[in-house]
C-alpha cells in the first residue's frame, strides 16, 4: 500500500506567479532587523517582488548594498528559520502586474537607505515596492505611519545610529506590515511566518 503522510501543519504547497508580494522575518542579530520588528510589533522585517528572470523565479528587493535580484531559492533561505509568506495581487488589480514589474526593474543599482525616507534616490525594502506601486497605478499600496505613532522609544539608539540624527518622529515610513494589510494583497502561502 503507497500512502503518503503529512506532516501537521505542514504548509501547501506554494506556486509562484509574477507579481507576487513576499515578505520574511530575517535573523535577528542584526540591529537594524530587531528595531524594523521592535518598532512594527511585528515578524514582518522584509519584503521582495516575485518576477521570472531568465526562466528563474528571482526576488527583486532592495537589500544591503541596496535593489538587486535575488534567486526565490535563495531569498527563501535568508529568512529566520525559513519563515515567510506570500501575498498575492487580488483579481481586480492583476491587470497592474506588467507595469508594475516594470517600475520596480526601474530601480536596480539604486543604493539602500538606511534613514528610510521616502524617496526614491535610495530605497528600503517596503518603500521600492511602496513606490513602484504607486507609480504604475497612481495609488498607494499600504498605510504611512508617522515614526511617532510607532514603538519606538526601546529602539531610539538603533534608529538615531542609522538616522545619524534624532528620531524622526514626523517621518511616515512604510513598513512590511503595513504594506502586508494592503487592501490589494490576499495572503495565499505561509511558511511559518505567523
Amino acid at each position: 500500500m503507497d500512502c503518503q503522510l503529512t506532516k501537521p501543519n505542514e504548509p501547501e504547497k506554494y506556486e509562484p506567479s509574477e507579481g507576487d508580494i513576499v515578505f520574511q522575518a530575517l535573523p535577528l542579530e542584526d540591529d537594524l532587523i530587531q528595531a524594523i520588528e521592535g518598532v512594527t510589533e511585528s515578524n514582518y522585517s522584509h519584503v521582495g517582488v516575485l518576477l521570472k528572470r531568465d526562466r528563474e523565479w528571482t526576488v527583486i528587493e532592495a537589500s544591503r548594498p541596496g535593489v538587486i535580484y535575488t534567486p526565490f531559492d535563495e531569498w527563501k533561505v535568508k529568512g529566520r528559520d525559513g519563515r515567510w509568506a506570500a501575498y498575492r495581487l487580488k483579481a481586480a488589480y492583476q491587470r497592474h502586474i506588467s507595469q508594475f514589474l516594470r517600475d520596480l526593474q526601474q530601480h536596480i543599482g539604486k543604493p539602500y537607505d538606511f534613514k528610510y525616507e521616502l524617496t526614491e534616490d535610495k530605497l528600503y525594502c517596503s518603500e521600492l515596492v511602496y513606490h513602484a506601486w504607486k507609480s504604475s497605478t497612481g495609488r498607494e499600496m499600504g498605510e504611512l505611519k508617522k515614526v511617532g505613532e510607532l514603538n519606538w522609544k526601546p529602539y531610539r539608539e538603533i534608529i538615531e545610529k542609522y538616522n545619524e540624527a534624532p528620531v524622526p518622529v514626523e517621518r511616515q515610513v512604510i513598513s512590511p506590515i503595513e504594506l502586508s494589510k494592503a487592501d490589494q494583497l490576499e495572503k495565499i502561502y505561509d511558511h511559518g511566518l505567523d
